[in-house]
Order: C-alpha cells, then structure tokens, then sequence
C-alpha cells in the first residue's frame, strides 16, 4: 500500500500562500513552504508538465500559482492519488527498526489533531523539498542586531500591501528578490537592493536615449548590460540559477530601485554600504537569501553532510545504508523545471525499491558522488552543492530507467519525431517515450507543444503563425562555419594548383 502523509489540509492549499499579513509580523507556517501571492512560474508549461499529462492547451504558457494548482489537483484526480493521501498529517519521526538490515522497513510516527500514531513501512520516499527552512545569513552584516526596523525572510513575504511608503532594503537579488524589490517600487517610498553576484536575464529590449540594450535571448550571463543596470556579474568559470524578470531594468530606469553593493555596517536606522554611500530611516529589511534544507524527522546520521555537501548517489539515495529504501526526491536544485526532474526521480527510485533495478556497490556510489562534487563545485561554487546540470541529469536517470530515446534509431524509424526530439526542446514528454512508464500519447505531445504555446495567445483572428523549422534554424546556424570551411578548402586548392603550375613551369 501505498500512503503520502502531506501536513497540509487539501491539494490546493500546499503553497501557503493566502496566509493573513496584515502587518509586517505575518509569517508563514512554520514547517511548510510558502510564497507570495503574486508568484507566476518562470518555466514555461511545456517544459514544467508531468511528462504524462501536458497542461490544457488554453493555460497560459507562464502562469499565475493558482492555475499551477489547479493543474496539480487535476493530475491527482485524474491519476486517482487522492485516496493514498493522508492530509494535516504531521510527521514526527522516521527511523530503522531494529531488524533494517534484513527487512529495509522503517517505523514512522505520525500525529494528526493532538494523536500520535506509528506504522511499519517497507520504504519510504522524503519528497518535502529544500525551499521550506529560510537561511538568514544575519551574523553576515555587522551591526544587524542594533537595526530597529523590522527584519525577515522573502519566505514571510505576502504582498506590497503593508509597505506604501516604506523604505526598504531587499538583500538578495536572485528571482524572489527581483520579484519583491520590483512588486514594493510600486508602492514603497524607496526600495534598495543588496547584491553580490547574479546571472540577469529578461525578455525585453530597454530603450534610453535612443540606445537600446539587448535584455533577451543570448548565452546566460551575456542578456543584459550587467555594468549599465550595476548588477555585478558572475565569474565566467560558475553556473548559477538564471534570474528572469522584465520588469527589473525598467524599474532601476525610473529610480524606484537601486542596485547597491554589500553593506559594510548597519545602525539602528540605516545601512552604510562599501561603496561609502548610506540608505536612512529603513523600516525594513528582507533577506532574499534562499532556504537550507533540514530533515528535523529523520536522524542525521541517515543522510551525511560534507562541508555542505549532500551526500546521496545521484541526490536520491543514502550510500552507506544496508538496504536501499529510503529516497529522497526533489533534494536538487536543477537548472530545469523541478515536476519532470523530480517525476524521473520517483521512477527511478520505484524501480530500485521494487527490486527491477540496482543500485551499484557502495564504493561506486562514494566514487561517483565524489566526482560529481568535484564538477559541482567547479561548476556552481561551494555554495550551492544540490544544483545539478538539468538535461545530463534527466537523460542519466532515465538511461538507469530504459527511458532515454535513441535518437540513432529514432530518425531511422520516426525521423518527424526525432527532429523535433533532437533539434528542438528538451521536453519532459520525450522521457515517455520508451521503456517502463511509457505513455501512447507522448508522440503526439511533442509534434503538438507549439501547438499549446501558440493556443493561448489566439485571442482574436489574426495572420497566419508559421511553426518554426527546427532543422532550418540548426542549417542557418551552420551555415556560417560550413561557408568558412569551403573558402578555406578553395584557397587551399588554388594554392596547390598555383605551385603545381609553377612546377611545370
């Protein structure tokens, strides 16, 4: 049998976000995610569905965090989950039982208004995710403890409502901070934004003076004019989450937002930053400075900490552990949609706990996570060392699954599909194609996706919208290096020619 144990009351109310804040005390429960009311998805919705069920085709293609549950209530109608789910469920307690290395059960002590109560279960899944426990990095600013205003996390944000005309400090520029320091210059009297590094990307051109900055497309990192907007830039060695807000630049162009470096000091009123210049009479401060993950239910021991380094196999499983049923899904911060990540890695780990698939011996498993914490902090930086590589991730756990496409074989059996698979998006419908799990109608969601992302925005009659040539787009692409060769192979003839002349000669 099958039991998800969520502490929430319903579906629809897993995000904490109608919480009551009508002052600046409000604050999510504790526990629980949570996110402010104007939150819209910044992954599209073909590139963030469950591979098996795409979004109806009039959804919009970045919605409003209403309409993303909606989409998650329909999936567990339609997959018929709502029966396993135990709701306003707490869960006090994960641990072996005494006989684990023969069995691999788990006793699990749950409490539900004011009872405690334990089961045995054969396996257990953690599927809470690492965006619940604020990290507040407070002891990093000196002078903080003397500040009077008022001081929290992004994570107790709600609306700009309790902010008109307030001067306020948002550390952290990462897409919570764009979103909140953009969402208060509307209605706070002055808001400045703490930033180190980040990685700025939009989907407009900005036009001042008759000069346009290029904001959209592009490789990450090179999208905006980082020293025009004073937002400094990544080292061009890390990979960090893109940031994606429109309305940033604008906002910095009018003045109701300013980019500032750190803060060197803070009073009980004010923040004098490195760069010598001071912001007065702040009332609050708001740390966009992402979350720590913490498991408070399960003993520490089970999953092993290294520096802060995650230590599980591929970020879903403990190595060290007798028998293999404890997975952790969602513990990765993917450069992707988080739903086909973490739906690839309930497959996978399915598939290990029912026995159809293995897991290798416990010295791969240390070998393998040790290299890949090499890569990642190389990659990503010390920091933050659950991010992975979004499409090396999905095609190596679906390759453990026998769901990864042959594209080979695909174009020598379906070659309309296997353009679109290979010269176009990396889609979650493509990791249903093939093996356990596939599902009949993936085919057809990838030849129709453009479909759906055009279907919403035919709200009058208009021209005719030509679906774009993916491998016309690659040719154009290749056309440039292909010409260059051909003149380098013509100059190259011309002069052998030219000296086999000369020789006869």
């Amino acid at each position: 049998m099958v039991i998800a144990i969520p502490c929430v009351d319903n579906v629809s109310n897993m995000s904490n976000s109608d919480k009551d804040t009508k002052n600046l005390e409000g604050r999510a429960e504790e526990g629980r995610a949570s996110i402010y009311q104007s939150v819209f998805t910044n992954s599209s919705k073909e590139m963030m569905c469950f591979p098996d069920f795409p979004y109806p085709d009039d959804y919009p293609n970045f919605m409003h965090h209403s309409k993303l549950q909606e989409y998650i209530i329909a999936f567990a109608k339609e997959k018929g989950l709502l029966k396993y789910i135990r709701f306003e469920t707490f869960v006090s307690s994960v641990s072996k039982r005494p006989d684990f290395s023969v069995t691999g059960q788990w006793d699990v002590t749950t409490e539900k208004d004011g009872k405690k109560e334990s089961a045995i279960f054969d396996a257990v899944m953690i599927c809470s995710g690492h965006h619940v426990y604020p990290n507040l990095p407070k002891e990093s600013f000196p002078g903080l403890k003397q500040f009077k205003g008022k001081i929290f996390h992004s994570r107790d944000y709600k609306d700009p409502g309790t902010f008109k005309g307030k001067r306020v400090l948002v550390i952290g520029l990462g897409n919570s901070g764009c979103d909140i320091a953009t969402e208060l210059s509307r209605t706070a009297e002055q808001v400045h934004c703490l930033v180190q590094r980040t990685s700025f990307r939009g989907t407009e051109q900005l036009s001042l003076k008759g000069v346009i900055w290029h904001v959209g497309g592009g490789r990450q990192g090179t999208s905006a004019n980082h020293v025009v907007f004073h937002i400094p830039q990544l080292l061009r060695t890390l990979r960090k989450e893109p940031v994606f807000n429109d309305e940033l630049p604008a906002r910095i162009l009018c003045g109701t937002v300013s980019i500032k470096p750190n803060v060197k000091e803070f009073t009980e009123t004010a923040a004098t930053f490195e760069d010598g210049t001071v912001f007065k009479d702040i009332d609050c401060v708001i740390f966009a400075t992402g979350y720590s993950y913490a498991y408070p239910f399960l003993d520490d021991s089970i999953i092993k900490s290294r520096n802060n380094e995650v230590t599980l196999f591929k970020g879903i499983f403990p190595p060290l552990m007798e028998k293999p049923t404890l997975a952790v899904i969602g513990l990765v911060q993917s450069l992707g949609a988080a739903i086909p990540t973490t739906d690839l890695q309930a497959r996978w780990a399915a598939r290990i706990i029912k026995g159809t698939c293995t897991l290798p011996s416990v010295k791969d498993m240390m070998s393998d996570i040790d290299e890949k914490m090499g890569k990642k902090l190389k990659w990503f930086g010390k920091s933050e060392t659950i991010q992975t590589d979004y499409i090396v991730y999905m095609d190596e756990l679906a390759s453990f699954i026998g769901a990864k496409p042959n594209i080979p074989w695909l174009f020598l059996t379906d070659p309309k599909l296997a353009v679109e698979v290979f010269f176009g998006p990396c889609s979650p419908y493509q990791f249903r194609l093939v093996g356990p799990g596939r599902w009949e109608g993936a085919r057809n969601a990838i030849l129709t996706q453009w479909d759906r992302s055009l279907k919403p925005m035919k709200t009058r009659k208009a021209g005719r919208i030509q679906k774009p040539c993916l491998f016309a787009r690659w040719l154009k692409l290749l056309a440039i290096p292909i010409l260059i060769i051909a003149v380098f192979f013509v100059l190259i003839s011309s002069i052998i020619i030219s000296s086999r002349v000369s020789e006869n000669y």
